[in-house]
């Protein structure tokens, strides 16, 4: 072979290599991604905050080099693994049940099969906020007042349709407004709303901030309402707000939540997963020093509150640890 021939052997060569290596992206040979990408939510969130101490964990620790990635949170965070752009995300069990069945927001998408559920981390808590001095003392007592249900199209929003539709309620019942739940503390303490529907993690900053102000109280969700809630959707939980949680709520508060869960691509391989969720659950204690969400993650609780199928890989960590579901 001449030394001409040779030159255009040699750029062909090298053309077809560069075309494999792009083909590969960023995936080893078992065709696991070598880099993670874990979406959260917004930048002020819980999700982003909490899920950087992950991202710094399985970095660390499993050796996984995980980049955090701020997102529109639970619905869009579903959208994104469904489409392989990301291949671990924050979400509610209640999104995930959406998600997998294709029901609500994901009506028009139709069902996502390639998610599997790897953790439940702590529970988002369904907060029905009223001014302290408010006449409202019941769910019931809402009936024609002006309530927000938070942004339109949101889980919060949802959560608001299910909890009222056991108590016999419709939105038709109420002045409703959609509203972020900043701008329905503002409006509370306007005198502009009388109670709002938030759902997160406890104490939330918004409903800090009007306790601070005015005083607030939660209402209750009661046991019967609970359990009719629980058997139509089951991705509900009860959960008790401490008293003294926010300024003017002095006692216990029986109230429900939904999860915020880790979930995965059903692509990736069980050692993989295994090996993030080994590695997340055995340095809970270096999450809860990263952020205080941290703390409320448990291994006893990691397989509750949700009914979607686990990856298999986190099921054999599970498994050795005698976590059941």
């Amino acid at each position: 072979m001449n030394s001409k021939k040779w030159s255009v052997f040699l750029a062909l060569l090298l053309s077809f290599a560069m075309v494999l290596v792009g083909c590969s992206g960023s995936t080893n040979a078992g065709g696991d991604p070598q880099q993670l990408t874990l979406a959260t939510g917004g930048t002020s969130g819980t999700y982003y905050a909490l899920g950087s101490g992950i991202s710094k964990i399985l970095t660390d620790k499993a050796k996984l080099n995980t980049n955090n990635q701020s997102t529109g949170a639970s619905v869009e965070n579903m959208r994104l693994l469904s489409n392989g752009e990301v291949q671990i995300a924050f979400t509610q069990s209640d999104i995930l049940n959406y998600a997998t069945n294709g029901t609500e927001m994901f009506k028009t998408q139709g069902a996502i099969k390639n998610l599997k559920a790897l953790a439940n981390l702590y529970p988002e808590t369904v907060q029905i906020v009223v001014p302290a001095n408010s006449s409202v003392k019941t769910v019931q007592d809402l009936k024609g007042k002006r309530v927000s249900v938070g942004a339109g199209g949101s889980g919060t929003e949802l959560n608001a349709k299910q909890i009222l539709e056991v108590h016999g309620i419709k939105f038709e019942d109420l002045q409703v407004q959609r509203l972020s739940f900043g701008d329905s503390v503002a409006a509370i303490k306007d005198g502009k709303l009388d109670a709002a529907f938030v759902t997160a993690g406890t104490p939330t900053a918004a409903v800090t901030e009007l306790g601070a102000t005015n005083g607030v109280r939660i209402l209750n969700v009661e046991d019967e309402f609970f359990q009719k809630l629980s058997q139509k959707y089951p991705f509900y939980t009860q959960v008790t707000i401490p008293g003294n949680t926010y300024k003017g709520q002095d006692t216990d508060v029986k109230t429900v939540a939904i999860q915020a869960m880790l979930v995965v691509s059903d692509e990736m391989s069980e050692e993989m997963v295994y090996n993030i969720t080994k590695s997340l659950f055995d340095n809970l204690e270096t999450l809860g020093t990263i952020h205080a969400k941290g703390k409320e993650v448990k291994l006893e609780n990691a397989l509750k509150g949700f009914s979607e199928e686990v990856h298999p890989g986190a099921m054999k960590y599970f498994n050795e640890k005698g976590v059941t579901k």
